[in-house]
């Protein structure tokens, strides 16, 4: 019985020796890290919330291998950036260049925070200023011998 469970489960892990695993061979050390960190800016197309270093995609194996190739063939990071942006668009990128077409992005969560201070405190002080004028509000003769008859009515029902 323990021989078939054994069996069972090594069936049942055989697909995962069987996933591909990208080596890359890298002449320095530099190089190495260059493609590491290049890899990790860079976002999967298919997965979206994840970059190309982590995703198992066959797009992110494509872009894995073409930031491998112009790594070994001397391209700076910006050049790698640039020219996958220019294949995929601004998407790709974790952090988009500050563009007119990206300060949405980058500028408006501090606007609407900043817009929401700004209408918490004017509404407070408001607010402030409707009570002060409450209190300070006194009633007029005609007012004061109103609420009086008000009053004594009130006491006699």
């Amino acid at each position: 019985m323990i021989r078939w469970l054994g069996f069972l489960l090594a069936l049942s892990l055989a697909p995962l020796t069987l996933a591909a695993i990208d080596t890359y061979e890298f002449e320095t050390e530099a190089q190495r890290e260059q493609f590491y960190k290049v890899s990790s800016e860079l976002r999967c197309p298919k997965c979206q919330n994840q970059n190309i270093a982590d995703s198992d995609a066959p797009i992110a194996m494509d872009l894995r291998r073409e930031v491998y190739r112009m790594v070994t063939e001397g391209k700076g990071d910006e050049q790698i950036v640039d020219f996958m942006v220019s294949r995929y668009g601004d998407f790709v990128r974790y952090k988009p260049a500050l563009t007119p077409a990206t300060l949405v992005l980058w500028f408006a969560p501090a606007v609407l925070l900043l817009g929401g201070f700004l209408f918490l405190v004017v509404l407070l002080r408001r607010r402030q200023r409707a009570l002060r004028d409450s209190e300070t509000q006194h009633l007029n003769q005609d007012e004061q011998r109103r609420l009086q008859s008000l009053l004594e009515r009130e006491e006699d029902s």
